[in-house]
């Protein structure tokens, strides 16, 4: 166990503020974890789990003598809540964040925070289907890389004590450039988010197909489907309109892969499609090999609950 703050306070209390809070707990890595929801419901339910030592009823309150404030809002409303709180925070605190957008969280918080405080953005890759406070848990994020995305000028010693809280919470760590992190997350999961949300769209719409035989008979790819299109749908508006542009150039390079595939189907081009598969299959084979899922028929997930 070791301490690395004294006091933190998580202004939204999901999925991810509650794993965090359970992990900071199970770890040692603070004294005090006060929490913050903009929900009545959610802040009652947070007390009654013991999520926190304190839940407040305002983000002023939260985030007084806090030592690490982390943003766990969806990225559309970053700079607000970072407006709310600025002058609340305590010199030398550390704000940070959850967002799976860098750029455009920098541009809308940072300008509203004072000079005393230090800003060290971070995007934990780990998360379910599930949200609220009751859907997190201590392990989420072991073995799962959480990336540390400071601006170019930000405090070094804020930023290894960033690294070093989330290497408590059990993740890999790794820093990387604001743009760099919105292009590789719209690949690795902001693309794929969409393009769930609309298979699962065109089964709403082919109206052929009952919703009865949908739910029935739904194979593993179109149930997984289903899983990522079960995500919280604000936080994903937020991050589509906030990444505008690297979802755009990959969604772009999506569809002219898309196409060529029809092509090949088309043209009965069986050679051009073994070949695509079998170097596609590879990455699925480098994902399991670096421990960041299984190849058990369950995808690692367990039983449906």
């Amino acid at each position: 166990m070791t301490q690395i703050y004294n006091r933190v306070a998580l202004i939204g209390l999901g999925l991810i503020a509650s794993s965090m809070a359970w992990g900071i707990k199970r770890g040692g890595l603070a004294v005090e974890v006060t929490g913050y929801a903009r929900s009545a419901e959610t802040r009652e339910t947070s007390r009654k789990i013991g999520l926190c030592d304190q839940v407040f009823d305002s983000a002023a309150e939260a985030v007084k003598d806090a030592d690490l404030v982390v943003l766990c809002v969806p990225v559309g409303v970053m700079g607000q809540v970072a407006a709310e709180i600025a002058p609340h925070l305590k010199a030398g605190a550390t704000v940070s964040d959850v967002g799976s957008v860098k750029r455009q969280v920098i541009a809308d918080v940072a300008p509203h925070l004072p000079d005393s405080v230090h800003f060290v953005p971070a995007h934990p890759l780990a998360g379910t289907e599930h949200s609220g406070p009751t859907s997190g848990f201590a392990e989420l994020f072991d073995n799962r890389w959480s990336l540390v995305v400071p601006p170019a000028d930000a405090d070094r010693a804020a930023v290894d004590r960033v690294i070093a809280f989330w290497k408590g919470l059990g993740s890999n760590v790794e820093e990387m450039e604001p743009d760099h992190h919105d292009l590789v997350l719209a690949v690795t999961s902001h693309t794929p988010h969409l393009i769930a949300y609309t298979m699962v769209g065109v089964a709403d719409d082919l109206r052929r197909v009952s919703e009865s035989e949908v739910i029935k008979y739904s194979a593993s790819g179109f149930r997984d489907f289903t899983r990522i299109a079960a995500s919280d749908p604000t936080m994903w508006r937020d991050v589509f309109l906030n990444n505008k542009d690297a979802t755009l150039e990959i969604l772009g390079r999506f569809t002219e892969e898309l196409f060529a595939l029809q092509r090949a189907i088309r043209r009965g081009d069986g050679d051009h499609l073994h070949d695509y598969f079998t170097r596609t299959r590879s990455i699925r084979r480098g994902i399991i090999e670096a421990g960041q899922d299984t190849d058990a028929p369950d995808f690692g997930r367990g039983k449906a609950t």
